[in-house]
């Protein structure tokens, strides 16, 4: 059993790996940036059915506020 300080790792898939180490820097920062948005697009979609009252400037809020809550 590991204890709650060692972090768990998780390898990624030969074939992803594959894939990843044959693009660009450019199509992984492409890649990186698309993953980013699909994120923020699916969590403010949750927060808009939570919330279905807000106005798109307080969901928008709320994202920033996930994202950012423990940055320091």
């Amino acid at each position: 059993m590991r204890s709650p300080a060692q972090p768990e790792f998780e390898s990624v898939d030969p074939v992803v790996a594959g894939i990843l180490k044959r693009m660009s820097v450019a199509e992984r920062i492409a890649l990186v940036e698309d993953s980013n948005q699909v994120a923020r697009l699916l969590m403010a979609g949750g927060i808009r059915y939570r919330h279905p009252d807000w106005s798109e400037s307080q969901v928008e809020a709320e994202v920033a506020r996930r994202l950012l809550c423990d940055a320091d």
